[in-house]
């Protein structure tokens, strides 16, 4: 699968040099821009890297010009996650109702660009590429966890409780924090609603666009220095409308 236009390609890594690119932008945003780590992070040759790469679909964006890679998103099917024996976001979140709802799964996560590239037309070709990904494997339901900078939930209360309030999932896909951290920190009637959207991360109000949900409860991931939600979006619920803004890109940024 790859996208020649403007300039970018957008494939599934196949080979071991290029799985070590998408893991050193990976180190690049996630170790040295926001302070992460992780029990197989190397530092010495700048990867950011764990015990499941090897069971993931790597999509990755190259710039034509330089060859370098410069945006990755990390995709694990529910068949893959069979042979793992477990999806990566278990570790945060009870996933029984996704398990339950017997449709085709399809787990996100570790979505980032180079800075330089960050709000530009890099993040549409990543998400172009994700849209084909899906209809290729007729994925019904994406999921996984997204991330606020920071482990303290007091400067992050009004984003909380607003995703919270306004985008709980269903019953039937209300995933649950295992170790809980409340969202529900501040009252409808008390929200700051314009400061809540200002501080909430990009590629979270790009799910939100396309109609997506949050499970109940947050997760504060101290060795990755984020709080994490744990975004669901149902592709049979999305209008037509949301369908065209997923296949053209919304969102800016995935870091």
């Amino acid at each position: 699968m790859q996208d020649e236009a403007a300039g970018f390609t957008v494939k599934i890594a196949e080979t071991e040099d290029e799985l070590r690119a998408a893991q050193a932008l990976r180190y690049d945003v996630f170790v040295r821009e926001l302070g992460g780590d992780g029990d197989l992070v190397d530092h010495e040759q700048g990867l950011e890297r764990d015990r499941f790469d090897p069971f993931f679909d790597h999509m990755i964006v190259k710039d034509d010009a330089t060859g370098q890679t410069i945006g990755v998103y990390r995709l694990l099917r529910d068949d893959q996650a069979a042979e793992m024996g477990r999806f990566y976001s278990e570790d945060e979140y009870d996933l029984s109702p996704l398990r339950a709802s017997g449709r085709k799964l399809l787990e996100l996560g570790r979505s980032c660009l180079h800075p330089d590239y960050r709000g530009g037309a890099a993040m549409f070709h990543l998400w172009s590429g994700l849209a084909d990904y899906v209809a290729e494997h007729k994925i019904e339901i994406l999921f996984g966890v997204a991330s606020f900078h920071g482990t303290d939930p007091v400067p992050l209360a009004n984003s909380l409780s607003m995703l919270h309030h306004n985008h709980l999932a269903p019953a039937d896909l209300r995933v649950r924090s295992k170790v809980f951290q409340p969202m529900n920190l501040v009252a409808p009637d008390a929200l700051d609603r314009r400061q809540a959207m200002i501080d909430t991360p990009a590629l979270i109000k790009a799910y939100l666009r396309l109609g997506g949900y949050v499970g109940e409860g947050a997760f504060v991931d101290h060795a990755f220095n984020t709080t994490d939600i744990c975004l669901i979006l149902d592709t049979e619920k999305m209008s037509t409308r949301q369908s065209r803004l997923y296949g053209q890109g919304p969102g800016k940024r995935g870091a």
